[in-house]
Formats: C-alpha cells, structure tokens, sequence
C-alpha cells in the first residue's frame, strides 16, 4: 500500500457524505449499520454514489466501511468470514467506481482510493463519536479496532481515512495500527469547538502526541462545523509539519427535537470558505455530513 501525494499547486478534492448522497437518492439509512447495510442490500448503489462524486470531481473517494464492523455484521446472523468479505467488497466497489471513472472521463491523474476506519463510538451507534467518552482505554480501542484496520489495511487501498476520532487515546490506539502494518494513513478528528477535539483535548495536544508516527501522512478535522475550520487549521499548523486534511459538514444544523437540518449552506458557500481553508494550509479538502456532488463541484471550480 503506497500513497503519492506530490507538492500541488492546488489540494486534492475528497468527495462529500455518502449517506447524504444515498438518503437524497431515496435510501433510508436509520439503521445501526447506517449506509454500511447497503453492502449487504444494494452494494451498486454505493458504487454509484462513489462515481458520482469522481463526476462532480473527486480526486479521492473513501470507501464505505465507516460504520462496518465484524461484530456489527455477525449481529446480523453474517459469520466471521461473511463479514470480512463486506470489509473486502466495500473496497472493491471504490475500485470499480474508479474504474469506471477512468474509462470513462480519461483523467490525467488516476483518482485515489481511501479505505475509511470510522471510530468506535460510530459501532455503538450512541453518538459518542461527538463526545469522546468512551468506557475503553486505550488498550481496548486497539483490540476493536485491530481486526478491522488489519484487512482494511490489506485490501488494496491507497491510504486509510481514520475518520471522525474524537479523543486522543482513539488516536493513539490508531496511531499503533498505522505503525505496526506500515500503512500510510490519516487520522482525522471532531471537533467540539475552534480549539478543541470532541473530548475537550485541544488539537495542538493530539498532534503532538502523533508527530512521531513517519506512516502518518496527514491530520485534520470532519465532521465539525464549518465555521471552525480556519481556527483549527491554524491551530494544528503549529504543531504539525505535514498534510492537513479538512472535510466538515455543510453547515446545517441537526436539530434532535424535530429529527430535521435547519439552515441552508449552498455549495458556492461552502467552496468559497472552502478557498480560505486553502490559503490558511490545508492540502486535501472535502465534504461530510450533508454535503453532496454538488458540493464537490462548487470545490473543483474554486479550487482549480
């Protein structure tokens, strides 16, 4: 597994949420597996959904094994085996997306593939990825994460997105599997705030204690609010020397009484904040949450 992210005058384009793209095409997620179920239900639906962001732009698509777990699966009535094999299929549907891609559009430059590795609180489903408080110690957020990171790792993909940790220990337990499998990678957190990770650590405090790992090619931040994301890019400038990568939610607000987003965030807005993230030091920009191909399109042209 190799990754080449050369010096670019301009970032490298992720591509935005994936369960917002399904849910607009009519597929309801509210399921503990989240869009992760449609590996087993509609697996070319997601395939779709990955080539429609290489259409709007993408340079980078990540896989759709965010909310993917063995035990997530095997609570279904899948075996082991049967679960591994969806880690493995979310990988091949990102492949053949690309493929599709490529003889279709002819690019230059080969889209990439990032298998994602969503944190333990999005297995438990309970929303504490926003929180951080997790009953594990970091020896136990190793032994989760262990067996998926392992044939993530092995499946082919450029890089891994650890995505969405929001405290350090996360990170570190992470930081470990990136070391052990020589597996480029990048960790990218929630953040409560414009100074600090879900848990209340501040992110100059989490990238100092990554620093150390040569595999770890980038830092960041998603699914945070928008308005954030300059702060802590600033922030995590100071204590980090590679690749930032940012990718936030369009900057709606989920309201839990009514179950609705409230407020509207165009995707021209969002690119042109966008092109301050860019200024400020990020290299690899996207979108999360409530984010789509449009969004993706709106960063390709004002990024270009």
């Amino acid at each position: 597994m190799t990754v080449d992210l050369p010096l670019l005058p301009r970032p490298l384009i992720l591509d935005g949420g994936l369960a917002t793209e399904l849910e607009a095409r009519g597929f309801d997620l509210k399921h503990k597996l989240w869009s992760a179920r449609l590996l087993l239900e509609d697996p070319g639906a997601l395939s779709d959904v990955h080539l429609a962001y290489l259409r709007a732009g993408a340079g980078c698509i990540i896989s759709a094994s965010y909310q993917a777990s063995v035990d997530g699966f095997m609570a279904l009535g899948l075996s082991e085996a049967e679960a591994l094999a969806l880690l493995d299929l979310s990988l091949q549907l990102g492949r053949d997306a690309i493929t599709r891609y490529s003889e279709e559009c002819r690019p230059a430059v080969r889209p990439l593939l990032a298998a994602s590795v969503g944190p333990y609180g999005a297995c438990l489903a309970d929303g504490s990825e926003y929180r951080g408080h997790y009953h594990l110690d970091q020896a136990g957020l190793y032994r989760f994460h262990r067996q998926r990171f392992l044939r993530l790792a092995a499946g082919g993909a450029d890089f891994l997105a650890c995505e969405t940790i929001p405290c350090i220990d996360e990170a570190l337990a992470l930081n470990r599997l990136i070391a052990e499998t020589a597996s480029p990678a990048w960790i990218s957190f929630s953040c409560r705030d414009d100074a600090h990770l879900s848990s209340g650590e501040s992110i100059e405090q989490a990238a100092r204690a990554l620093a150390g790992n040569a595999w770890l090619f980038a830092l960041g931040v998603n699914c945070t609010a928008p308005g954030h994301i300059t702060a802590l890019i600033d922030r995590l400038r100071s204590a980090w020397s590679r690749r930032i990568v940012v990718y936030p939610n369009s900057g709606e607000q989920y309201c839990a009484a009514t179950g609705r987003w409230q407020g509207t965030r165009s995707p021209l807005e969002f690119a042109a904040a966008a092109s301050t993230w860019w200024q400020h030091g990020a290299d690899i920009i996207g979108g999360c949450c409530r984010t789509g191909p449009a969004h993706v399109a709106a960063l390709r042209r004002a990024l270009a």
